[in-house]
């Protein structure tokens, strides 16, 4: 487990926080997602598999608790909640329906740092399904890197966040629109330009990919052999 990079959803519908949290993980080497309601995080973590989620307790529309109360079959990443002093029952709820921990606000960003390194230590683990190896090119997203040959390439948020996609659903043919979801983008110009940078990193040949491929008026596949 050693490099492990945690991928972090952070939901609250203050942009502030928001921006506060993802600016303090981010200076902790964690890679970060953010969501400004429960229904969007749903359509995340329906498409990312994330190591930590941080979810704030009042949100309009749903609230945290729901969303975890409604979520519970396809959440296995634990939980720290975010929640305003003086709501002391709606803390020990979360924490009766599968939330690990909680914080109140104001809080001091070095104790958030503390409480998600402390549930790291006891909940990470390494996903078989985010290194592979095949021919003589080893993808590792733990360590955001690809290893080709005698090569070593970086790969960054964006990057990993496909990856991770592709790699645990081998052979399946996703949409740019699908593609542009993942990673907050909707211009098909902008997923194509991330898709040419990536073949350069595992394609012998860029020009004529042989794994990542593009089906013509239907997207991008990822062959694994």
């Amino acid at each position: 487990m050693d490099n492990f990079i945690a991928h972090i959803l952070v939901v609250d519908d203050d942009n502030g926080i928001r921006s506060l949290v993802k600016k303090y993980l981010n200076e902790n080497n964690f890679l970060v997602s953010t969501a400004e309601n429960a229904e969007e995080a749903e359509k995340k973590i329906d498409i990312i598999n994330f190591d930590l989620i941080i979810l704030d307790i009042m949100m309009p529309g749903k609230s945290g608790l729901d969303f975890i109360e409604e979520n519970k079959k396809k959440l296995d990443a634990p939980i720290i909640l975010l929640t305003a002093k003086g709501e002391p029952d709606e803390r020990i709820e979360g924490l009766q329906i599968g939330a690990d921990d909680y914080l109140p606000k104001p809080f001091e960003p070095k104790e958030l740092i503390l409480r998600i390194n402390n549930i790291l230590n006891k909940t990470k683990k390494i996903d078989q399904k985010r290194i592979i190896e095949f021919n003589d090119l080893k993808i590792d997203l733990n360590k955001l890197i690809i290893k080709k040959g005698n090569n070593e390439y970086k790969i960054n948020n964006t990057e990993k966040v496909i990856l991770e996609k592709m790699i645990n659903n081998p052979g399946k043919i996703f949409a740019r629109d699908d593609i542009g979801m993942l990673i907050n983008l909707d211009k098909e110009r902008s997923v194509d330009v991330i898709i040419t940078r990536l073949r350069k990193k595992i394609e012998i040949d860029p020009k004529n990919p042989k794994f990542l491929q593009t089906i013509r008026g239907e997207g991008y596949v990822l062959w694994i052999e």
